[in-house]
């Protein structure tokens, strides 16, 4: 109950909501490096996993590739990235984005491949051509196992973000970095908070992109995705 009370305390402190070590301003960090990350890996991965998807050509090495980097631990590519190339914006980037790719990647690869095979051929029957097929047919019928693949990411990028601080970035893992080395517990417990509201904000915001963007008839098939 004290460590409750010490955290209500520590979110209604005037000073906890100003300045460039305030809340809204460790929550914009966070977003913006969240939110980059993001974009980059949707940039690389959903191109290609349409790509191996629509032609099947190097879908086996890809989604491969895609498992191996999943096993990486985020932390150890941070450092080895800032042994290359020193403190900053980037390694951290590197570090989220080879983190966001794989679930991307292979979700928009399966996706296309879960096209119904008879629904291709008729759209090649009716003339389209292969880059027609793709947009007008596996691409919205690809849409929820992509979504899901882009939620997945996103919420990994959010909680993993918090490493920004480790390289003196910045974002809501400072007050866990601080925390830890004044042995503040409160602070610590108050910045995990805050990426835990990030993260579930981030799931809503994820289910209303489904409903707008994703046809009712295509929904049940992204919850059975799930």
């Amino acid at each position: 109950m004290d460590i409750l009370i010490e955290l209500f305390a520590w979110f209604a402190d005037p000073a906890r909501w100003t300045g460039g070590g305030g809340v809204p301003a460790r929550m914009g960090e966070h977003v913006y490096y969240s939110l980059l990350g993001l974009l980059l890996s949707a940039v690389v991965a959903v191109p290609l996993g349409l790509f191996t998807g629509h032609t099947g050509r190097g879908g086996f090495l890809t989604t491969s590739l895609a498992n191996f980097a999943r096993a990486l631990p985020t932390i150890g590519v941070l450092f080895l990235i800032v042994l290359a190339a020193g403190i900053g914006l980037v390694p951290v980037l590197c570090a989220l984005v080879a983190l966001a790719v794989p679930p991307i990647l292979v979700n928009t690869h399966e996706g296309v491949r879960g096209v119904e095979p008879r629904l291709r051929d008729a759209a090649f029957g009716m003339g389209m051509r292969g880059h027609q097929v793709l947009l007008r047919l596996e691409l919205p019928v690809a849409v929820p196992l992509i979504l899901i693949g882009m939620r997945t990411a996103a919420v990994q990028v959010v909680a993993t973000a918090t490493i920004a601080a480790y390289v003196g970035v910045g974002g809501l893992g400072r007050y866990i970095v601080d925390g830890q080395a004044r042995q503040d517990l409160t602070m610590m417990l108050g910045g995990s908070v805050l990426v835990v509201l990030l993260a579930v904000l981030t799931t809503l915001l994820f289910a209303g992109l489904r409903r707008l963007l994703v046809a009712p008839g295509l929904r049940t098939g992204a919850v059975a995705g799930r």
